[in-house]
Formats: C-alpha cells, structure tokens, sequence
C-alpha cells in the first residue's frame, strides 16, 4: 500500500466517523437548543466543525484525485468514486443551502430535511469506506 492510498484511506475513515457522529449527535441535538440561541450556536457550529470536515474532505478528493491521476485503477477504488462525487454534490447543492437557511434562525422544516437528507451522506461515506476495507485486504491477500 502506497503512503498516497494511506492517507487517503484515513481521511475517508476520519469522515466516516464524523459523518455518524454528526448525524446521530449534532444534528438530532439542533432542535435542542432553543430558538434564542440559535442562530448564535449554529453560526458558531458551523464555523468549527468546518476546521475538522474541510482539511478532511480536501484530503479525500485531493489523494482521490492523484490516484486517478497515477493510473489507479484498482476496482473497489473505482467503485468509490461515485460515492465521493456524491458526498461533494450533496455537501454543496443540499446541506450547505441548508446550513445557510439555518444560520438565519432555527427552522424545523430546514432541520427536519438537513437531518433526513444527511442519512444519503452517511450511507456513501460507508460505502466509501467498506469498498476502501475491500481494497485494502484485497492488496494484503495479494501481496
């Protein structure tokens, strides 16, 4: 295994964990908050958890992305690939929307589908990770 797979099969594994943390912990806890403080929890929120997904994410497509560049064409990392578009499309056309919707002040309707919606984020992450766990035992059998 390359240093280049190593760290891109930690990242993937890093937000894997997060994506569950965030979706049974965070954004469950939302409506929690109180509509008075709100805004000022989220705006806070999502200013620091952006310095723990973005260097995350940056990482995923960045390693991804010289891999493809580098000939990789191992099957399960080709197969993960279109989880990873998904997570970048869904991130930037559904929960960032829905982030900025929120920041304004809490909306159930906003929540409700930012909770819903991020169940298909923590699927592909998965998926990404298990099709990485694949790859990664299919090169330690072979090797």
């Amino acid at each position: 295994m390359s240093l280049l797979f190593t760290f891109h099969n930690g990242s993937t594994w890093a937000l894997v964990g997060l994506i569950w943390t965030i979706q049974l912990a965070h954004y469950p806890l939302f409506s929690e908050i109180g509509r008075e403080s709100f805004q000022t929890y989220h705006q806070r929120y999502t200013k620091r958890i952006t310095w723990v997904v973005a260097p995350l994410m940056f990482t995923e497509i960045g390693t991804a992305g010289l891999m493809v560049m580098t000939d990789f064409r191992e099957p399960w990392f080709l197969a993960s690939l279109l989880p990873l578009a998904f997570n970048w499309t869904s991130t930037w056309l559904v929960q960032v929307p829905l982030h900025e919707k929120l920041s304004a002040g809490f909306d159930k309707q906003a929540h409700q589908r930012l909770v819903s919606t991020n169940w298909w984020r923590v699927a592909a992450w998965s998926l990404r990770g298990v099709c990485l766990t694949f790859m990664s035992q299919s090169h330690v059998l072979n090797d």
